[in-house]
């Protein structure tokens, strides 16, 4: 069973003034497709703080998925992607592309997500969109291909040609 991790970046969320609906509904994607979800946190918009988190769960090996929402838009307190870029060993371009060009079929504003995606260690790290709605939609296009990909990561795959 692959293992994946959960983080809400939020302000609000974090002080408790508001409920976190992105993270479980990742939560409930995640365990449809056999996923355990070993943990599911809110942090605040802090890049070094969220950083700090991401390398952790990577390098204790804890996880080989983090999925993060939110921080991914234009605010000033909006900083998941450069938290992410920050521990990143290997950039992975085509999932946020993806994501970003299958939200335009529904949105003109999916041009506006920062979200990135990368590799650390053996832990595959995707920035999510901040709602409940376009993280649904989002992960749901996804969710399919990064089976695989978290397989060849890990080296439980070994041929990309075979199915």
């Amino acid at each position: 069973m692959k293992r994946a991790a959960i983080i809400t970046s939020s302000d609000t969320g974090y002080r408790g003034e508001r409920e976190d609906l992105s993270g479980p509904a990742i939560r409930e994607i995640l365990e449809r497709e056999g996923y355990e979800v070993v943990s599911m946190e809110i942090l605040p918009d802090e890049k070094s703080m969220l950083s700090r988190r991401m390398a952790e769960i990577a390098d204790e090996n804890l996880a080989e998925l983090i999925l993060t929402t939110g921080g991914t838009g234009f605010s000033p307190r909006d900083v998941m992607p450069e938290a992410t870029e920050e521990i990143l060993e290997r950039r992975v371009p085509g999932i946020p592309e993806a994501m970003r060009a299958y939200s335009m079929t529904i949105t003109k504003r999916a041009m506006l997500s920062r979200a990135t995606a990368g590799i650390r260690k053996g832990t595959l790290i995707i920035n999510l969109p901040g709602s409940p709605k376009a993280v649904r939609e989002s992960l749901e296009y996804i969710i399919d291909a990064l089976a695989h990909g978290i397989e060849i990561l890990t080296g439980e795959a070994k041929d990309c040609a075979r199915k």
